[in-house]
C-alpha cells in the first residue's frame, strides 16, 4: 500500500485525535484536519509541471503535509538539507533531479539569512491564498468513505518512488537515493513487530525529515500508526527538547548519539520518566552516553543500525532483546551476511568483514547513477560499505565504515575501535573523533580531535597503548572545540579530517 494511502486509512480511523502538536507553530492538528489540508495541497500541487518537487521545510506539520499533498498529487518529494549549505543543496537537488519548484518557508529563509533560490514557493503564501472554493471540496471529500477518498488521490504500484533523499556527504558527494513506497513500508510493517507501537503512544519528532531516520521514525511510522507526534524543528535545543518530553509525556523518541549527549547534559531527573523506548541511530553510541542515561534516568538507550539506502532500519536492539555494544538483531524480513573484504567469502560468527543486507527495504537505486547502483547492489544484496560481525545469537556488531579503516604500515586499523578506547580514558563531557592523515611512508597516521585541551595526553596515550597496538594509538591530539556535525547529527568526518590536516601543518 502506498504511504499516503496508509495515512488516509489512519486519518479516517482517528479523525478527532491530535496527530501533531506543532510546538514551533503553536498549533495542534487532528488527523481529520491533516487529511483536509493535505487534500487542499494536493489540488494545488497537481498544477506543478514536473514530477519531482523539492521540499525544504523544518520538521513540522507543514513539512509532513507538504509530503502528503505531493504524494496525493502524484508528485515525488525531493528532501533538501537546509542545515548545511541550504542554497548549494537546493541548486544541487534541482540539477540532479531536473526540477525547479521547491516548497519552503519564509521563516526558514529569514533564519538562514538566505535569499530565495529561483523556483522557491512559500507555504505561508499557499496557506494565505486558499479560498473557500478549495476548502469546501476538500472538507466534503474528507467525509467520504475511505475507498472513495483513496480513489480520488494518486494511486499506483508500491514500487513507485515515494521520496528522493540525499546521502549525508560526510565522506563524498551526496547521492540521490530513490526510496519506494514498498521500501519505507517494509520498515513500517517490520519495526512494530519488534518494538511495540500503538495509537496511544506519543512520539517526539525533532530529527530533520531530510534525513531518512527522521522521515521514517518521526513522520511515517507515527502518522500511519495513529499516534500523536510532538514536533520541534531543532534537536540541538537540548533543554527545550527535554522540557517537551516531560510536558507531553513522550513515550517513544529517536535521536543520534550527539543529540543524546546533549540531552544527558541538559536534562533534569524526571524529564524522561514517560519514555518507554529511546532509539539511537546514525552513529555509534558511546558507552558513557549509554551509562549516563541508565544512571540519571534509568533509561536504556537502544542502539539501532541502518542506512539511507535501507529506509533505514536494518537491525534494532529492542526492550525484549538487547545486547549492550551491539546494534541489535536484524528486523523481520531482513537478511544480513558478513563477507571477507578481500575474498568475498561469507564469514562465520565472530569474524569481521563487509556487511551486506537484503530485503524489501533496500532502495530502488541512485537516481541517474546506474554505475554506482550496480556497484552497491548485487542480486538484491546491498553492500553497506560498513564493517561488522554477527555473534552466535544473531546480534550484529557494527565496526565502522570501511572508509573508517586506515592502513598503517600495511595493517588495517579501525578508527571506530580507537575512538571506543579513547572514550574510556577522557572525561564524559569531552567529545572525540579519530581520523587518519596521509603519511608518505606508513600510509596513514592515526590522530584524534578532542573538544578540550585540558587532558593529560601522555597518560591517555600510555593507557591506550595497553589496549591497542602501537600503530593504532593516536600520534597527535588536536583541540577542536566544536566537532563538525551534519544536519542529521552525524559527525562530518571529511571536515574533521580537513581541520586536523590544517592543524598538523601549522604545528610543524
Amino acid at each position: 500500500m502506498q504511504l499516503h494511502h496508509r495515512f488516509i486509512k489512519t486519518a479516517k480511523k482517528f479523525p478527532d485525535k491530535i496527530a501533531v502538536h506543532d510546538v514551533a507553530a503553536e498549533r495542534d492538528l487532528t488527523y481529520g484536519r491533516m487529511l483536509i489540508v493535505s487534500l487542499i495541497l494536493a489540488s494545488r500541487f497537481r498544477k506543478i509541471k514536473t514530477r519531482y518537487v523539492g521540499v525544504m521545510v523544518p520538521t513540522s506539520a507543514g513539512c509532513m503535509l507538504s509530503n502528503l499533498g505531493l504524494l496525493m498529487a502524484g508528485k515525488i518529494p525531493v528532501m533538501i538539507n537546509y542545515a548545511t549549505g541550504a542554497r548549494e543543496n537546493s541548486i544541487y537537488a534541482q540539477d540532479r533531479c531536473s526540477f525547479k519548484t521547491i516548497i519552503t518557508s519564509k521563516k526558514l529563509l529569514e533564519k538562514l539569512e538566505l535569499e530565495p533560490v529561483d523556483g522557491m514557493i512559500f507555504l505561508e503564501d499557499i496557506v494565505a491564498s486558499v479560498k473557500i472554493t478549495e476548502k469546501l471540496p476538500a472538507l466534503i471529500k474528507s467525509k467520504l468513505p475511505e475507498k472513495m477518498i483513496l480513489k480520488s488521490v494518486h494511486g499506483g504500484d508500491d514500487d513507485e518512488t515515494a521520496v528522493i533523499l540525499f546521502t549525508s556527504g560526510s565522506e563524498k558527494e551526496p547521492k540521490s537515493v530513490q526510496l519506494s513506497h514498498k521500501n519505507i513500508g517494509h520498515n513500517l510493517d517490520s519495526i512494530p513487530k519488534v518494538v511495540h507501537v500503538d495509537h496511544q503512544d506519543v512520539f517526539l519528532a525533532s530529527l530533520p525529515l531530510f534525513h531518512v531516520f527522521g522521515l521514517t521514525a518521526n513522520f511515517w511510522l507515527p502518522l500511519t500508526t495513529g499516534t500523536t507526534i510532538v514536533s520541534y524543528p531543532n534537536p540541538l535545543e537540548f533543554k527545550v527538547i527535554c522540557g517537551l518530553i516531560r510536558q507531553y509525556k513522550v513515550t517513544i523518541m529517536t535521536g543520534t548519539p550527539s543529540f543524546y549527549h546533549g540531552y544527558l547534559r541538559k536534562s533534569q531527573p524526571g524529564d524522561f520518566a514517560s519514555v518507554r523506548v529511546a532509539l539511537s541511530g546514525a552513529d555509534t553510541l558511546a558507552p558513557q552516553i549509554y551509562e549516563g542515561f541508565l544512571e540519571k534516568h534509568d533509561l536504556t538507550i537502544l542502539d539501532a543500525y541502518g542506512a539511507t539506502e535501507t529506509s533505514p532500519a536494518i537491525s534494532i536492539n529492542t526492550p525484549k532483546a538487547s545486547r549492550k555494544g551491539s546494534v541489535g538483531r536484524p528486523i523481520p524480513g531482513v537478511e544480513v551476511k558478513i563477507m571477507d573484504v578481500d575474498t568475498d567469502q561469507i564469514l562465520p560468527p565472530g569474524k569481521t568483514g563487509k556487511v551486506l543486507v537484503k530485503g524489501d527495504m533496500v532502495m530502488k537505486g541512485y537516481l541517474g547513477d546506474l554505475e554506482e547502483t550496480t556497484m552497491r547492489i548485487h542480486n538484491g544484496w546491498y553492500d553497506t560499505g560498513d564493517m561488522g560481525q554477527m555473534d552466535e545469537d544473531g546480534y550484529l556488531w557494527h565496526k565502522g565504515r570501511l572508509k573508517r579503516f586506515v592502513k598503517v604500515g600495511g595493517e588495517m586499523v579501525s578508527l571506530v575501535r580507537v575512538e571506543e578506547v579513547l572514550n574510556q580514558h577522557i572525561p564524559e563531557d569531552v567529545i572525540c573523533c579519530v581520523v587518519g592523515l596521509p603519511n608518505p611512508t606508513k600510509g596513514a597516521d592515526v590522530v584524534a580531535a578532542v573538544t578540550s585541551g585540558d587532558l593529560d595526553q601522555r597518560k591517555i596515550i600510555k593507557q591506550m597503548a595497553r589496549e591497542l597496538p602501537a600503530i593504532a594509538v593516536p600520534r597527535e591530539f588536536f583541540v577542536v572545540p566544536d566537532i563538525p556535525v551534519m544536519g542529521s547529527g552525524k559527525v562530518n568526518f571529511r571536515e574533521v579530517e580537513k581541520i586536523c590536516r590544517k592543524l598538523s601543518v601549522e604545528n610543524r
